[in-house]
């Protein structure tokens, strides 16, 4: 067994259920999506695209692709989060947790594209 492909699964899945676990739930209720675990999927995301950087394979290009865009997307959904408590002053309403939390979605669709293409080359490999 390769340790290095262990922990490289395991931050792809990890990344993948932590955004799901924010994703999941009323889309506009802010009681049902927690801060901590929209900064931990975030940061567990940046930590996949880091272990994924090495890769120069067209797999591994494509693996960072959708990384990165699993990241862009985190970090807007934390920065719409920070702006509208902390900048416009209205608080979470409604529609700015529909904003993160669609952001999100796009996140979480990102990662299970990592996730389907890291099946399918587990499942392309040989012994």
């Amino acid at each position: 067994m390769n340790l290095e492909k262990v922990i490289f699964g395991f931050f792809i899945l990890l990344a993948a259920t932590l955004n799901f676990g924010f994703f999941v739930g009323e889309v506009d209720n802010p009681a049902h999506h927690d801060v901590y675990e929209l900064f931990a999927a975030l940061v567990v995301s940046l930590i996949a695209t880091v272990l994924k950087l090495g890769d120069r394979t067209q797999i591994g290009a494509v693996h960072l692709a959708t990384s990165l865009v699993a990241d862009l997307q985190l970090i807007a959904a934390a920065m719409v989060w920070g702006y509208a408590v902390h900048v416009a002053g209205t608080g979470l309403t409604a529609a700015a947790m529909t904003n993160v939390v669609s952001l999100s979605g796009g996140a979480l669709l990102a990662n299970l594209v990592s996730v389907v293409i890291l099946i399918a080359e587990t499942i392309m490999q040989r012994r």
